[in-house]
């Protein structure tokens, strides 16, 4: 310390100081010491093919200038590169530029003793998505996904068909006679049939379509998705109809009167006189209460459903799916609604099908709901059935939301995810010069 303080009078006393301060000082003296000698012969051997002649000292510094002279005084503290590729040469930084167009580079060399180099962040995050399968065993289970800050809904609907090992959709088409096959029928996978939702304790919120961000997913409401039923081939039998078990006595039976539609309740037949065709995917959920105690129930249905189908066929087909928790058989035959059917996630005013329409699956709303619901996924429509509280207590007791399995991914990720973010200082220097491109100017 007395030795230094000799030479610098800002080192003198027994004050504290800073460590990085001394070791500009110190670079800068050494280099005032060694500035006078010249530097060291390079070899005279032919140069290679695309890379920049590396400059001496004498090619950047004056004569008796030193580092402090060059950089205005103080040390110069860089910021990421604007654009280029850089190497650090010594105590030079070389910045290279490239014309995409004429392929001239340009090449700049500046001096520097320290610079800033930025922190790579988590490029993930942690998401939770329940899987709604076709599979008796893994029916509802919580997987943990580590998605992308910067994604789209794509990635997430890819991330989720793998880790559900959903099979993608089977494009079908014409193939011609070539050399070494025969015409036929080609099929090749297409987009993944995945359908991926919001879905609140409340209910429905919205779909999530291809070109969002995966920013904002999952913060309305816990996502959930939804493997669609395989497509029924032609010339298969529908599936048989609800009906009690044999020798059951009658008072097992329900007979319950329609309730009383509310005025915004339209049929199809009003709006629209089409012929039915086609089949049309159903997500479902149940709902009990009115407002603050309007609470959903019961898992979440999907449902592939013809669209020229009765009241009566859809509520029968919407208790077959909840048989398993229902406390006893139901007759679906005669005995009136049993709920009312809201189309949910809509921004549009509240719409419910009438049980008294022919075709409640043909009503306009369902025509509107089904272009709305999403690039990506498969075309669906969101439904709720509202039950009066009795009746839903008579019918499941006291049963709540579905019962969800986690997987193993849920604790793996949230532990990933929740210990510090590090990184070693060779990735810090590979952020810094990294390259960038620039556009071209407009005009």
């Amino acid at each position: 310390q007395s030795i230094v303080a000799k030479h610098s009078s800002q080192f003198r006393g027994n004050a504290q100081h800073d460590a990085l301060e001394f070791l500009l000082w110190l670079l800068d003296r050494m280099h005032e010491d060694l500035g006078a000698a010249s530097p060291a012969p390079q070899s005279r051997g032919p140069p290679e093919v695309g890379v920049p002649p590396r400059p001496g000292w004498g090619d950047v510094f004056g004569p008796g200038q030193g580092v402090r002279d060059v950089l205005g005084g103080g040390g110069l503290e860089l910021a990421p590169a604007a654009v280029g590729m850089g190497m650090r040469i010594g105590m030079l930084f070389w910045s290279s530029l490239t014309c995409p167009h004429c392929l001239k580079q340009s090449n700049t060399f500046d001096p520097f003793l320290c610079i800033s180099l930025p922190i790579p962040l988590r490029q993930t995050r942690a998401l939770n998505v329940t899987l709604v399968l076709q599979c008796e065993r893994w029916r509802f289970v919580r997987v943990g996904l580590a998605v992308p800050l910067l994604g789209t809904v794509a990635d997430l609907r890819e991330m989720v068909a793998r880790e559900g090992r959903i099979p993608p959709e089977q494009v079908t088409g014409a193939r011609r006679a070539g050399p070494g096959h025969h015409p036929g029928v080609l099929r090749v996978p297409g987009r993944p049939q995945v359908i991926l939702a919001e879905l609140s304790p409340r209910g429905f919120l919205r779909s999530l379509s291809d070109p969002e961000a995966l920013a904002a997913a999952g913060e309305a409401g816990p996502v959930y998705a939804f493997q669609p039923p395989p497509a029924r081939r032609a010339g298969t039998a529908p599936r048989p109809p609800l009906a009690a078990a044999a020798g059951a006595p009658r008072a097992h039976w329900l007979r319950a009167p329609g309730p009383r539609l509310l005025p915004s309740t339209a049929r199809s037949s009003d709006c629209l006189h089409r012929a039915p065709g086609g089949r049309i995917l159903l997500l479902l959920c149940n709902t009990a209460g009115t407002g603050p105690q309007l609470a959903r129930f019961g898992p979440p249905l999907v449902l592939r459903e013809e669209r020229g189908i009765s009241w009566e066929q859809l509520q029968q087909s919407i208790l077959a799916q909840l048989r398993g928790v229902l406390r006893g058989e139901v007759r679906a035959q005669g005995t009136g609604a049993l709920f009312r059917i809201r189309l949910a996630g809509s921004s549009a005013p509240c719409t419910y099908l009438s049980p008294q329409d022919p075709r409640p699956l043909c009503h306009p709303a369902i025509d509107r709901a089904l272009q709305l619901s999403g690039a990506g996924g498969p075309p669906h429509v969101k439904l709720t059935a509202e039950w009066d509280t009795s009746t839903k207590e008579r019918l499941f007791g006291s049963i709540q939301e579905e019962a969800v399995q986690d997987a193993e991914s849920v604790r793996r990720q949230q532990q990933a995810h929740g210990q510090q973010h590090s990184c070693t200082l060779d990735e810090c220097f590979q952020l810094y010069t990294k390259e960038e491109q620039v556009r071209a100017p407009p005009g």
